[in-house]
């Protein structure tokens, strides 16, 4: 097993650095199972706004295609991936997150987990876009990407984001991840690769799509003025 802690400043918020090294964790792990997780009260608070409201179109491009990509490969891995999600698990963060074949949240009340790209004005790259609409089942794809709210554990639980709730995360998580484990590797990944064909595989409309019409969203006034607006709090 490959356990890929995130330990970085801002609540683990996703920037160029993080993701470079989250990127560098999948390559070290190579087909092994992987534990992902976070430290302290944050599993993954979201993209790191600080560094997105820095960016001009082409590095933001850059930015969102880079954290597609850590998307798709947390989800098409062929061994077990569980998320051990010890506390908040935010935007971005729920989307990792909802790769993992498996999710257990702690049951502090305090943490809250959502994806709520939504309210912020964005719109999700391609690829955690279809992987989300896979994930989450179709009575609660509206409530969950439009309704955009952060949920306490028992609530994310009730609406299919995380799937067992555990007051010692670490020890439930090691605890899932060898049950998937000891199944023969082989026949998990065939029929893991079938269960998934073709979510990550982007056609040209999907391309269009975002380049055209998504990617403009994050460099809207709209957009620069809820970030700022987050980052004042």
């Amino acid at each position: 097993m490959h356990t890929i802690r995130m330990n970085h400043p801002g609540k683990n918020a996703l920037s160029t650095k993080l993701m470079t090294w989250i990127e560098e964790e999948l390559e070290r792990a190579g087909d092994q199972p992987i534990l992902l997780t976070g430290s302290a009260d944050a599993f993954c608070a979201g993209l790191d706004l600080r560094e997105i409201a820095s960016l001009g179109r082409g590095a933001l491009e850059r930015f969102l295609r880079q954290i597609d990509r850590i998307a798709a490969r947390l989800y098409d891995h062929p061994a077990p991936v569980v998320a051990a999600v010890n506390g908040h698990a935010i935007a971005g963060g729920a989307v990792l997150m909802t790769c993992c074949d498996w999710r257990v949240a702690t049951t502090n009340p305090k943490t809250r987990i959502g994806v709520n790209e939504v309210a912020l004005g964005v719109c999700y790259p391609p690829k955690i876009l279809k992987i989300l609409l896979h994930r989450i089942s179709a009575q609660n794809r509206a409530r969950l990407l439009l309704g955009a709210h952060l949920h306490a554990p028992a609530d994310a639980l009730e609406v299919g984001l995380v799937d067992e709730l555990a007051d010692d995360v670490d020890a439930a998580a090691a605890k899932r991840i060898a049950e998937l484990s000891a199944h023969p590797r082989a026949a998990y990944a065939h029929t893991k690769a079938l269960l998934r064909r073709g979510v990550t595989t982007l056609g040209a409309e999907d391309e269009r799509r975002f380049t055209e019409m998504e990617l403009p969203l994050w460099i809207s006034d709209v957009v620069k003025e809820r970030v700022q607006a987050v980052l004042k709090r």
